[in-house]
């Protein structure tokens, strides 16, 4: 019963993890919402039509923000289709509203003012009886108000998904090189060299912004396929010369950021056509973002290739012991390499799908991501000794490092604390490692 209980924490405890920590954000950010969407707008205009009936003069108040003006927009579309009468629509600020209420005030009486909870309390609303008297005595209506945590809201768990799905995409190619016992520290790099490059040939080969999709797919592929030579480069150099991993791709980061900086030139290139941040921030399936849809499938491929075929049965032997996996007649070199080109590749799938996200390439994206992606793999429990770890836990650390920096936005911890935290979060990920490893009742240096 014990050990199985061992063996079930082992295999699921970062998913405990996660949910916990869910937990705690969703309460600690539980606060009351005030809605603006669609069905807000649906349940104001009847609560306004009923309240007044049909033919009801109805001013609509909203600031201009892109959330409250869709709200303006629908709410007016369905008070007309409620019965209801629009007379203006004020999109501003209070002194846009005190000079729609001297126009209307001419014009008849006012049944209601339709506000955001923001534009509720606009002291132009507080006396309408006495500084427009024409007017009647409007009634200020707002959307029905209700409890719920922030961290719940599903603009800010699709936010999540799609902030972590450049980390999440290159952790799968890190997680085939630690699990092989080694490690790459270019990915950070690669993604501003890969950005930046299929940014600057999409600009100069397929007609910048007016770039048609087939030419903007080409020039993505050469860039993701130029990080993947770079991987397969430290791979060769780790390979077949022996150079530690830890030195060969520390050289590669230094090279590729440069190669980013050399080509862009220092400056950002933006010359890129609307249709470019398809695959950054448009959405698919079941309303997810394209970006978190590519995530997904990379890691069910990545899984069927770990769990069910022999490259993956070679990874985890050569990283449990490479002697031994050599002697057994597995090819260690090609392994090796097929890592590395793999964790290269996928650096330059982060670099394109940052550079859509952004809608440009930068030289100074991916500035510390190595950190990050090695961070999700051993926070998920691929141990840094090689031989184990499971695609599945890499993208739970992935959503647990996310979940923790986006909890503690939502909290105002500042960005200084923030690091001081994720640091704290990869030491305790190792240390369990370790202790794993050694054996829980076993003590340093000890017998069992």
């Amino acid at each position: 019963m014990i050990a199985a209980l061992r063996r079930h924490l082992s295999d699921y405890g970062m998913v405990l993890v996660l949910l916990l920590l869910c937990a705690f954000f969703s309460v600690v950010t539980w606060s009351e919402q005030h809605p603006t969407g669609d069905a807000a707008a649906q349940q104001l205009a009847r609560e306004i039509v009923r309240q007044h009936g049909a033919g009801a003069r109805v001013l609509i108040a909203v600031r201009s923000q892109p959330e409250e003006l869709a709200f303006a927009s629908a709410l007016q579309a369905q008070i007309a289709s409620a019965g209801g009468v629009v007379v203006e629509v004020v999109k501003g600020e209070p002194k846009d509203a005190r000079r729609a209420l001297q126009r209307l005030a001419s014009g008849g009486r006012l049944h209601a003012i339709a506000a955001t909870q923001a534009t509720a309390g606009w002291l132009v609303f507080s006396d309408l009886a006495t500084d427009f008297p024409n007017l009647g005595a409007p009634q200020i209506v707002t959307a029905r108000s209700y409890s719920w945590p922030n961290f719940l809201k599903t603009e800010n768990l699709l936010n999540i998904a799609n902030q972590i799905a450049v980390i999440a995409i290159i952790a799968v190619g890190m997680t085939m090189v630690i699990i092989a016992a080694g490690i790459d520290l270019s990915v950070g790099s690669l993604i501003a060299f890969s950005a930046v490059l299929a940014a600057l040939l999409i600009r100069d080969y397929a007609g910048g912004i007016e770039a048609g999709g087939p030419g903007m797919i080409l020039c993505c592929l050469a860039a993701i396929l130029a990080c993947g030579f770079i991987g397969a480069f430290s791979g060769t150099m780790i390979t077949f010369f022996g150079i530690p991993p830890f030195i060969a791709t520390l050289g590669m980061m230094l090279v590729a950021n440069g190669l980013a900086y050399i080509l862009a030139k220092g400056q950002s290139v933006y010359q890129l056509p609307d249709s470019f941040v398809w695959l950054g921030r448009g959405t698919g399936s079941f309303g997810l973002p394209n970006a978190v849809i590519l995530m997904l499938v990379l890691y069910a491929v990545a899984h069927i290739l770990m769990s069910r075929m022999k490259l993956g049965r070679y990874l985890y032997a050569v990283g449990g012991n490479r002697e031994a996996a050599r002697l057994s007649g597995v090819p260690v070199l090609g392994v090796l390499l097929f890592a590395y080109t793999v964790s290269g590749l996928l650096a330059g799938l982060g670099g394109v799908v940052m550079a859509s996200q952004l809608k440009s390439g930068s030289p100074t994206y991916g500035q510390m991501y190595e950190l990050y992606v090695i961070a999700a793999v051993v926070v998920g429990g691929t141990s840094l000794s090689g031989g184990e770890g499971r695609m599945f836990g890499t993208l739970i650390g992935a959503f647990i490092i996310a979940v923790i920096q986006n909890g503690m936005n939502l909290t105002n911890v500042e960005s200084y604390t923030q690091k001081v935290v994720l640091g704290l979060v990869i030491l305790v990920a190792v240390l369990l490692d370790r202790l794993k490893h050694r054996g829980w009742r076993r003590a340093p240096g000890g017998g069992s």
